[in-house]
């Protein structure tokens, strides 16, 4: 142990005490934490860490299932796919068959010595058949069929899930359904069957209950949290994240760095669970034949939360990165050394180039947060705190010639 003249032992310094030194090299004080107060601030990153997560899974249910145009948009990659584009296919021809008399239709136009085969016939061209409905879909004007479809099921579930009417749709039975009988009706008549024929398909051909009246109940509450904690746990996590630093003095730089690396770790933990999630759904709902379409329509359908996730990622590595940088390393204070003349001195220079950098992220907006008022305004902000500080501190360890 280091003894100074005075006697008295000599204790480590706080990185904020490190780098606190004036003109005259002296150590300005700093508050030191303690143990209790550490364990405060731990508590509160890792609480705030828990709700990150609670926050991000509630957003993603507001922003993608209950939003129309994040709907259409994700049903419009979704029919454009080919594996998906499969699985419809062969259901649509399943429904045809089960509902119409292929055989007595085929029957009808075939030679009267030829008609004991229309059976045979029309179970030969099953696979025909399904291999024509695919090349159907592949068209703008059917997907577009398939679009409106599922926006229609969507905007019936929006509608009873908030307890309103419309689209003609009542809350008394609380059923939602997804209706491609249109569909079904118009790749008929591609098929060449005659709409008479078509006629005499049963009303529920096609149809898909999303939802019974059973579920409903559960479903209005769950939809009613989802409306006020998707914001509130937003704010309620960057309120807790923001008192840990507060209640660190001394030891603000690495708080800021510990709430950096909880931020990537929550969105490690939410691309963790969409996979796991997604594989359970695809295991538990799909069957072998539709595995692969299964996977896509979670993919797509998750598709927003897995941006928020890499969200959370560059967030917390830009507050990580900004920690690091303004600590007492010898790699931080070489690249503290190499930007600090364009900081003290030309610091529009600076300005500019991070905000050059900053409108070129947004332009691009490769993840969802990116393209949203609050995840662009978050970002802008964590980037002139951190230039403000950095200039800040670089000032104190190179202050301009003349100043005291």
């Amino acid at each position: 142990m280091i003894v100074s003249g005075s006697g008295a032992a000599a204790s480590p310094e706080s990185d904020e005490a490190t780098q606190a030194r004036g003109p005259d090299d002296r150590v300005m004080p700093a508050t030191a934490m303690s143990g209790r107060r550490r364990v405060i601030v731990w508590v509160l990153i890792v609480l705030a860490s828990l709700i990150a997560i609670g926050s991000i899974l509630t957003t993603w249910v507001d922003r993608q299932m209950l939003d129309e145009e994040s709907w259409r948009t994700a049903s419009a990659e979704l029919i454009e796919d080919p594996a998906v584009q499969d699985a419809v296919s062969v259901y649509l021809v399943d429904e045809l068959y089960d509902n119409v008399d292929i055989g007595s239709a085929l029957g009808e136009r075939l030679p009267e010595e030829l008609r004991p085969l229309a059976g045979t016939v029309a179970g030969a061209l099953r696979e025909p058949a399904t291999d024509a409905v695919k090349r159907l879909l592949e068209s703008p004007r059917v997907q577009g069929l398939w679009v409106n479809a599922s926006s229609l099921a969507q905007q019936k579930l929006v509608n009873v899930l908030e307890n309103k009417t419309g689209h003609g749709i009542s809350t008394g039975n609380g059923v939602v359904t997804l209706d491609l009988g249109e569909l079904i009706q118009e790749l008929g008549t591609e098929l060449g069957l005659s709409q008479s024929l078509l006629d005499k398909l049963p009303p529920d051909t096609g149809v898909i209950t999303v939802m019974r009246s059973d579920q409903l109940a559960a479903a209005q509450d769950g939809v009613k949290a989802v409306r006020v904690l998707s914001t509130l746990l937003l704010v309620l996590v960057l309120v807790l994240y923001a008192l840990a630093i507060y209640l660190a003095p001394g030891d603000r730089r690495r708080t800021l760095r510990n709430v950096g690396w909880s931020l990537v770790l929550v969105g490690l933990a939410v691309l963790v669970v969409r996979r796991l999630v997604g594989q359970y759904a695809i295991d538990a709902l799909a069957s072998p034949s539709s595995e692969e379409a299964g996977k896509r329509a979670w993919l797509l359908g998750s598709s927003i939360l897995a941006q928020i996730g890499w969200a959370a990622i560059i967030y917390g590595f830009v507050a990580a990165a900004g920690a690091i940088l303004a600590g007492p390393t010898a790699p931080a204070t070489r690249l503290r050394g190499w930007i600090t003349p364009v900081l003290n001195q030309r610091a529009g220079a600076a300005w500019a180039i991070v905000g050059s950098a900053y409108l070129l992220l947004v332009l691009w907006g490769p993840t969802h947060a990116l393209r949203v008022a609050w995840g662009i305004a978050l970002l802008g902000a964590l980037l002139a705190a951190g230039v403000v500080a950095l200039r800040h501190q670089t000032l104190r360890e190179s202050p301009p010639t003349g100043s005291t």
